[in-house]
């Protein structure tokens, strides 16, 4: 019977190439590649690329951490801005590549070090080796006579060895009636470097726990506002990724007063946030004083103050009288003295919607080239306004920045520069109030569960970067050899030798120690 072949399998057939090839080719790209991953030299490597990959992160500002200095990072840079927010620059550790490479440092160390602890745990149990034959080969080295047998002046220096700690062979007797011993010390550095190693991933393992359970967000509060933790009361928030909304801890705070105080030359001396607040609805309310580094914690979440400003307190009336807007709007600070500025919006109330843009200076200065604050501290505010009529643009639907107007479609109808108390008349008879000024608080508020883990776990990683740099592994051998007896005395001749790693001159020392021990 004919047999009629497939062409793959004529194909086949006919190739003089090994057959199963292809699967061992691949299987040892993957060797490859995973032996490549797992190298000390990819860790290192990884673990420098992450370091390099946090500097923007401590550069330019975070939405995380303050979206205020973010607005105005937006507002001076218009078009720096939004190709840097393209690569996530603005919220660097929740970027995908910096998670990638997070992601690849933890394969890489997990893999390196089990193949290290498993060799680690092997030269622990493994004992000394023997010694070499010609001792005096040794860079340190020295030999003495002894009286008494080869086997007891050996046995007394493993016994001296052993008291100052050293982990020894047994006796070991050689060719011609000699005794040896072997002695090593410091297997604590590599313990050390593997505790580093391992209490490096456990703190990679806690800031994951933070990042999927934990969560985080910043809100702007003025002086008499209130915050109750719930999503839609932030101003930005970071839900955990693997935790639920419902478990927010239903705390709340009112800020009743924030202070700052400055040094003469205008050098921040002091921050204060005097609040009130609830660890539940129904929990009588209690003071707190937050400062920079006084958090408020709260049910495992603390409460962080990272910036501050002030807040324009302005009144709007229409030609009749009428008040139609009474808010104070926060104002961006812009320099070291607090120069703000900041948008009121009047949608309501007025037969044209009215847009204000201005300028708070603290303490002001008129310079040559324009006004300016000469002091951060309010003692001498001025606000510089502009007034814009037309549509606003809040009815469009599309997003627009609280700090922002769209000037470009709006009719100018004026400026002013008004003190507190004082009132700016407009063309249609509008009035415009500086009813005062109060100060407001910017506010981190973060739940990290992996907090107390990478504690333990930086902790752990100061002893074992310690151990390893200040342990020096060693190794040490005696071997006596018994001369012919002269006059019925047993003499011997003792040779002692040694090897260091690291720091020869050192152990030198040490082993200069070691012979006075035993030749006692």
């Amino acid at each position: 019977m004919t047999e009629t072949l497939t062409d793959e399998t004529a194909t086949q057939a006919l190739s003089t190439a090994p057959q199963g090839t292809q699967p061992v080719a691949s299987r040892n790209r993957v060797r490859s590649l995973w032996r490549s991953l797992t190298s000390m030299r990819t860790a290192l490597l990884l673990l420098s690329l992450l370091a390099l990959a946090a500097v923007p992160g401590t550069l330019l500002p975070q939405r995380g951490l303050n979206p205020v200095k973010v607005d105005v990072f937006f507002t001076a840079h218009p078009s720096l801005a939004p190709f840097l927010d393209k690569l996530s620059l603005f919220d660097v550790f929740a970027a995908p590549w910096f998670a990638a490479i997070y992601l690849l440092l933890f394969v890489s160390l997990i893999g390196c070090l089990f193949p290290r602890i498993r060799l680690h745990a092997r030269a622990l149990r493994r004992k000394p080796p023997a010694a070499p034959k010609r001792l005096e080969r040794l860079a340190i080295h020295d030999t003495w006579d002894a009286d008494g047998d080869a086997q007891a002046v050996v046995a007394n220096a493993r016994e001296s060895l052993r008291r100052q700690r050293w982990r020894t062979t047994e006796l070991r007797e050689e060719p011609g009636g000699a005794w040896s011993v072997g002695a090593e010390k410091g297997y604590l550095r590599e313990t050390g470097n593997l505790v580093f190693h391992v209490a490096l991933v456990v703190l990679l393992t806690g800031i994951a726990l933070g990042g999927l359970f934990g969560y985080k967000g910043t809100v702007l509060v003025t002086d008499g506002g209130s915050f109750s933790d719930v999503p839609s009361s932030y101003d930005v928030f970071t839900p955990a990724r693997l935790g639920s909304e419902s478990a927010l801890p239903p705390f709340a705070f009112t800020l009743r007063k924030f202070t700052a105080s400055y040094q003469p030359n205008g050098v921040p001396k002091s921050f204060h946030a005097y609040v009130d607040y609830r660890s539940t609805p129904d929990a009588p309310s209690r003071p707190y004083d937050v400062t920079t580094n006084r958090p408020l914690s709260i049910a495992g979440t603390d409460v962080y103050l990272v910036g501050h400003g002030y807040a324009v307190h302005i009144q709007v009336r229409d030609k009749s009288g009428r008040l139609v807007y009474d808010k104070a709007t926060p104002f961006l600070p812009d320099d070291a003295m607090f120069t703000s500025h900041g948008v009121v919006k009047v949608p309501d109330g007025l037969p044209r919607q009215l847009g204000l843009t201005g300028f708070f200076y603290p303490t002001y200065e008129p310079t040559p080239f324009g006004a300016q604050s000469s002091y951060p501290g309010p003692a001498a505010p001025v606000l510089t306004l502009a007034a814009w009529q037309g549509d606003l643009g809040l009815t469009s639907g599309r997003p627009q920045s609280v700090y922002s107007l769209p000037v470009a479609s709006l009719k100018n109808i004026g400026t002013k520069t008004i003190g507190p108390g004082q009132t700016w008349k407009l063309a249609d008879g509008t009035t415009v109030t500086f009813a005062g000024v109060s100060q407001w608080a910017t506010f981190q508020i973060a739940h990290d569960p992996g907090s107390t883990v990478v504690l333990v776990a930086a902790v752990f990683i100061v002893c074992g970067l310690l151990s390893s740099l200040w342990v020096r592994r060693r190794r040490m051998w005696v071997r006596a050899v018994p001369l012919d007896n002269a006059g019925g005395v047993r003499r011997t001749v003792v040779s002692a030798g040694g090897l260091a790693r690291t720091d020869a001159d050192g152990f030198a020392t040490e082993f200069e120690s070691l012979l006075r021990r035993m030749k006692d």
